[in-house]
């Protein structure tokens, strides 16, 4: 969800800059700074971001800088010359500019001109705005393709070290019950028969068949949701949870070192999913 975009405009004397960025969040959380100009417009903005960005810490900083001098003070000319008289007439003997220095002073003598907001501004700015998203959402698909390839590979990794498991599950079961065998010689009297059957129970609670079919089906399901569904990143976070949940009950079950080895390297690649997966629209 990170990404940055920046688009200038003119119109008419008035050069419009707008920047985005966002970090990850869970939901669409924006903070806009905007001109008391375009005040009146933050709520337009806000839908314009608020639909095409969906997701992500946002800011957006929109700059306004005006590029000719302009002249927005009114001198009302004949009101004054109305005041001067009217003061005259009151006290004949001071001097004009004294007059003067007070007709300025009064009601409407001097105004500024009102400079609303046009729709033709209110349209240029928006497609600034839009302009701006569009080199935002160019930031996020370039990000996105390099995400896409490091989340396959770890994928591919975690699926790469289930498949080296396999040659030590039997390796595992042969070792426990060789153990065992031999506590079993050092004790007089033990009944065989319940000695086997509990070798039976706990080389079931040992099997780890159902946790590499899960894993196996999680691995995929990632990838197909990954390849082929839009702003799946809530989706493949909860996906990552499951993988998590199968790798750590195979490290709970594996009770053989290079298994463990192997669980360990699972997780590692399994962090960079879970990391990289908040960066998932």
């Amino acid at each position: 969800m990170t990404g940055f975009g920046r688009a200038e405009g003119v119109f008419e004397g008035k050069k419009i800059t707008i920047d985005i960025k966002s970090l990850n969040s869970k939901s669409f959380d924006l903070n806009i700074k905007i001109p008391l100009r375009y005040k009146e417009k933050e709520f337009e903005i806000r839908k314009i971001l608020n639909d095409r960005i969906i997701r992500g810490k946002v800011d957006c900083y929109v700059n306004l800088e005006n590029l000719e001098e302009s002249n927005d003070v009114k001198i009302n000319k004949s009101l004054i010359d109305s005041y001067i008289n009217e003061l005259k007439n009151i006290a004949s003997d001071g001097p004009d500019f004294e007059y003067l220095k007070m007709a300025v002073r009064m009601p409407d003598a001097i105004t500024s001109r009102p400079d609303e907001l046009t729709e033709g501004e209110w349209e240029s700015l928006a497609q600034i705005v839009n302009a701006a998203v569009d080199r935002f959402e160019e930031f996020r698909k370039t990000e996105g393709s390099i995400l896409h390839e490091e989340l396959n590979r770890n994928i591919q990794n975690i699926d790469k070290y289930l498949g080296e498991v396999i040659p030590f599950e039997e390796e595992r079961i042969v070792s426990v019950k060789e153990r065992y065998q031999k506590s079993l010689k050092e004790f007089e009297n033990v009944d065989e028969t319940r000695f086997y059957q509990e070798m039976a129970y706990f080389t079931e609670k040992l099997d780890i068949s159902e946790e590499k079919v899960r894993l196996t089906q999680h691995l995929k399901y990632y990838k197909e949701v990954m390849d082929n569904e839009s702003f799946n990143g809530k989706k493949l976070g909860f996906i990552s949870q499951e993988i998590g949940r199968e790798i750590n009950t195979l490290g709970s079950k594996a009770n053989h070192a290079e298994i463990q080895k192997l669980v360990v390297k699972m997780k590692d690649d399994l962090e960079k999913i879970k990391e990289q997966t908040l960066n998932v629209l």
